[in-house]
């Protein structure tokens, strides 16, 4: 049982919250309006709800007005669009959740499709306002036409959500699935973040259409297009460190590599026909080489800290190959190189003075010396980065222990289908 707005107890299935600030004038509508959705769950699929007004700091009274309207109030003290939802949904009472804002630009009936997704088996249900309707002067063109397709299809080519809206504020999560995403941002990019590490966590994702209409405030919106823009945009890379260091490392590395390979190559075989390979490509091959490998580190750092925290499952490659890499092997790998850099570096100087200290004509000997040394020390370096990231530990990945208590599911089942304790 669960106590509710108005003070009277009843059982709680789905909770609508709606972050708010300053929202007196639109919150008469929205809350009639999620009343009629609550009402129409409980026809539909039996379940019963509650209203929550997630107060961001208001100061027009919202707060008291809301209580009278008879939804249920929780402060939270941390600003922010995110910070708001993060505090509401964490306060809800029902398995099911629905987000909504409280300006009146979206209608809470459309909800009852999407909770029906979530009784289906989906974790998170996304609205599309781009498969539904978009009334005239609800979104701003660039929002329209620019904004929200750019980062939708940015967001499904770094991550493959499948959505097409991935900034529509109606939408439906079950309470399991919001403890697994662990959501943390405050702003604006709340709304890209949770669609990003469901589809990291491989969480069922569906759509219904949603409709939006002009909002019912008599001032501008919170949101601050370019600005609120950029922060998703730089949001998405932050979750992608593939890429963004992993896919730039691959092309680096062997770009340098294939011109360090032709160079010495032609030095080797061809010593005496002209190349187009002098040494200035020779100076920047061991510069992308260099490069390529800082970043692949990075990408491993980016990866690991993911995994760390919960939201980024290791792939089976990734397993597979953490089982060979640790510490250890980083360090000796890193030494191994570094030796045979200053190896290089030994002979060219022995040459080097072997002929009175003359000019070189080629720079390449040496600028293999130098990547093997560079390269050997961001290993050793890197080896300790990714260990500290892995919990202060050798192994950068551990395979989880068993869980003694733990009880194969079929059993669970049989219990649960037979009415048993469990």
């Amino acid at each position: 049982m669960a106590l509710v707005g108005d003070g009277t107890t009843a059982a709680v299935d789905v909770t609508i919250v709606m972050p708010c600030l300053d929202e007196a004038l639109s919150l008469p509508a929205c809350i009639a309006n999620a009343k009629v959705a609550l009402d129409a769950m409980a026809r539909t699929f039996g379940l019963a709800g509650e209203i929550l007004i997630a107060d961001n700091g208001s100061t027009d009274g919202s707060q008291d007005l809301a209580r009278s309207l008879g939804a249920r109030v929780v402060p939270v003290r941390r600003r922010g669009y995110g910070a708001a939802l993060i505090g509401g949904a964490g306060a809800a009472r029902g398995r099911y959740i629905v987000m909504g804002d409280a300006d009146g630009s979206y209608d809470f009936r459309e909800a009852v499709a999407m909770v029906g997704r979530l009784i289906e088996g989906a974790d998170l249900c996304m609205g599309s306002r781009f498969k539904g309707e978009i009334k005239p002067g609800a979104m701003p063109w660039k929002n329209r036409h620019i904004g929200n397709p750019v980062l939708t299809g940015i967001l499904n080519l770094l991550f493959t959500t499948g959505v097409s809206d991935a900034h529509c504020g109606l939408r439906a999560f079950t309470k399991d699935c919001f403890a697994r995403l662990r959501l943390t941002s405050t702003g604006m990019e709340f709304a890209s973040e949770m669609v990003i590490k469901a589809a990291l966590l491989g969480c069922r994702i569906a759509e219904t259409p949603a409709s939006l209409s002009p909002d019912l405030r008599d001032r501008p919106p919170h949101l601050r297009p370019w600005r609120d823009g950029w922060r998703h945009l730089r949001y998405l890379l932050i979750l992608s460190p593939s890429w963004v260091f992993a896919f730039p490392a691959a092309f680096a590395g062997a770009l340098g590599l294939a011109i360090l390979v032709f160079a010495s190559a032609m030095a080797l075989f061809a010593p005496g026909l002209p190349t187009p390979i002098g040494n200035y490509w020779i100076v920047l091959a061991g510069a992308l080489i260099g490069l390529g490998h800082t970043a692949g580190l990075l990408a491993a750092a980016g990866h690991l800290y993911g995994v760390r925290e919960g939201y980024r499952p290791p792939s089976p490659r990734t397993a597979r190959l953490a089982r060979f890499v640790s510490l250890e092997t980083m360090l000796f790998g890193g030494l191994g190189l570094l030796i045979a850099g200053l190896a290089v570096l030994v002979a060219v100087a022995a040459w080097w003075s072997a002929h009175q200290f003359g000019a070189i004509a080629s720079v390449l000997p040496a600028v293999i010396g130098t990547s093997l040394v560079v390269v050997g020390a961001q290993n050793v370096l890197g080896g300790f980065l990714l260990a500290i990231l892995g919990g202060n530990e050798a192994a950068f990945l551990r395979e989880p222990e068993p869980d003694p208590q733990a009880r194969p599911e079929a059993e669970i089942g049989y219990e649960v289908l037979h009415g048993l304790p469990r």
